[in-house]
């Protein structure tokens, strides 16, 4: 029974990841269609719509990285998560009180300092390498 599962349960769940990372794929091309719609229609580019398009090919990238590798890189969604927040700031700065100001800056800091962590972390004591012979793509 342990053997069915590894022939077919993986590569069902394989299948599944895929078609996940295609349908991730289609609606942020869609979300990317709307924006750049959005921009047409309002006739001009703002600082905010360039930042949430710059999140978008981040979403992208990392789905490109993990369909690729097969490993995702906690960075990558961290530095999406950087990204938000800084949209948040620019276009809610005149509507925050200090203490949100503050508070959003703080966590900007924070995933900033998470990723230098990170990145020692991977200097300083790396994974050891995989065997070249897997192939990731067989289903």
């Amino acid at each position: 029974m342990s053997n069915l599962y590894q022939k077919y349960g993986t590569k069902s769940l394989k299948f599944f990841e895929h078609a996940i990372l295609v349908l991730i794929a289609l609606s942020t091309l869609f979300a990317i269609g709307e924006e750049v719609l959005t921009v047409i229609d309002n006739g001009r580019v703002t600082l905010a719509d360039l930042l949430l398009m710059f999140i978008y090919l981040e979403v992208l990238a990392m789905v490109a990285n993990y369909a690729e590798v097969g490993k995702l890189p906690i960075r990558m969604p961290v530095y999406i998560a950087i990204v938000a927040l800084a949209r948040y700031m620019i276009l809610d700065m005149k509507a925050m009180d200090e203490w949100r100001v503050l508070a959003v800056s703080a966590a900007a800091l924070i995933l900033a300092l998470t990723v230098l962590v990170i990145r020692y972390g991977q200097i300083a004591w790396p994974y050891p390498r995989e065997p070249m012979n897997r192939d990731k793509t067989d289903l």
